[in-house]
């Protein structure tokens, strides 16, 4: 069947190359995945695929049923893009303003259509159903979690899911996953300092927030390299700073956002009174005062890991066995697929893109770029494994 799926997937790669760069050129922010949902519906519909619109308000959710009984599998990919410019000068070139499809999920919703498009042709010779998530809000605070709540592991009662992620750091081709945690738990805070505004030429009069913000922005760092186990993972990340209205006006208030990436629940309560000892500390110290807000968004990514090998055994078919590798670290990285880890057995793989392994592609940037054809890889990948998992 690997054979089959290689030779199906062939037909479909102008197909799902083009649908990659439509779906680049008009990115959507989380939960107002529009225009994209509306052509994963369209698309699914017109192969003739059950479809479900509206799930956790724009996802989407397809229903191939296998000519015979049998379990259900779980196929999920994520469909939102970032708030980014931009900068790579391609014919798809993304034609929304300051957003861009900056981490690959272009490529995991047409990555995803494709492997309907297999998996559509074959459902005569499936044992059970395969259903396909589209799933909304990844960068935000997530749509896993609002999709299970709205039913989507039910009816029919799901078994497993799998899911992977288009990877920039890994060459092209080589697929990457392995048992227990694979992905981190991020948490997002924000840091309001309120002082007292006033003339630029006059400091002495004021209580300046942004004397103060500047140095707790570089005093957090010293609970990464100083307070923290250096044997415990533990990034902190400073994403957004806002200040001021004019160049001649010591504001009243500064603002600054940001994020943290953890492997367990202990590291994240610590943190987070870490971090507010500290601003509590240096605020007060110049006579301000502070509002502070913390949240966990996902919880780790742990991979089942029966399901973690039963990915590397399946892709082997359609990568071969010098493609399929064991991961040797955890990405610090944060996925709320780790939602549907909590609810079935459930894995995640990452599969490469970039052009050579000394040749990364950084996610998250705006000369984000990898070429549309890998996204096919991806489709072959998901419906190897979910052709093998219901036989």
């Amino acid at each position: 069947m690997a054979k089959d799926i290689n030779l199906i997937a062939q037909k479909y790669l102008t197909k799902i190359v083009e649908l990659r760069e439509l779906i680049h050129m008009y990115p959507e922010d989380g939960y107002c995945e529009f225009k994209t949902s509306k052509l994963v519906a369209d698309t699914l519909t017109e192969l003739g695929i059950e479809v479900t619109e509206n799930v956790a308000k724009t996802g989407v959710v397809g229903l191939i049923r296998g000519k015979y009984e049998g379990k259900t599998v779980l196929l999920r990919a994520d469909m939102d893009a970032l708030k980014l410019q931009e900068y790579v000068d391609v014919p798809y070139k993304s034609k929304v303003d300051g957003m861009m499809h900056a981490c690959g999920h272009d490529g995991h919703t047409a990555g995803l259509l494709g492997a309907a498009m297999i998996l559509n042709e074959l459902k005569d010779e499936l044992h059970g159903n395969v259903k396909l998530a589209f799933q909304p809000a990844e960068e935000l605070e997530g749509g896993a979690q609002p999709m299970i709540e709205e039913g989507v592991l039910e009816n029919p009662k799901v078994d497993a899911v799998f899911g992977g992620h288009l990877w920039g750091g890994l060459e092209a081709g080589t697929l990457y996953t392995k048992a227990g945690a694979i992905m981190a738990s991020p948490g997002i805070f924000t840091i309001k300092i309120i002082g007292r505004g006033g003339h630029g030429s006059m400091p002495h009069q004021t209580i300046d927030p942004t004397i103060i913000g500047a140095e707790i922005i570089t005093s957090l760092q010293t609970i990464v390299s100083r307070i923290n186990n250096p044997l415990e993972p533990l990034v902190l990340s400073i994403g957004k700073v806002h200040s001021g209205t004019a160049f001649n006006v010591i504001p009243n208030e500064f603002e600054i956002q940001g994020n943290i990436r953890v492997v367990n629940d202990a590291t994240a309560d610590r943190v987070k009174t870490q971090l507010e000892n500290l601003v509590k500390g240096i605020t007060s110290i110049y006579g301000a005062t502070y509002e502070f807000n913390f949240k966990m968004i996902y919880p780790t990514l742990v991979n089942d890991a029966d399901m973690s090998k039963f990915i590397q055994s399946s892709t082997k078919n359609v990568l071969g066995e010098e493609n399929v590798f064991t991961l040797d670290e955890i990405s610090l990285g944060g996925e709320d697929f780790s939602f549907f880890c909590k609810h079935v057995p459930s894995a995640f793989f990452f599969l490469g893109i970039a052009e050579s392994a000394d040749k990364p592609t950084m996610h998250h940037n705006p000369y984000f770029c990898w070429d549309s054809k890998e996204t096919l890889t991806l489709s072959k990948c998901m419906a190897q494994i979910a052709y093998d998992f219901l036989t």
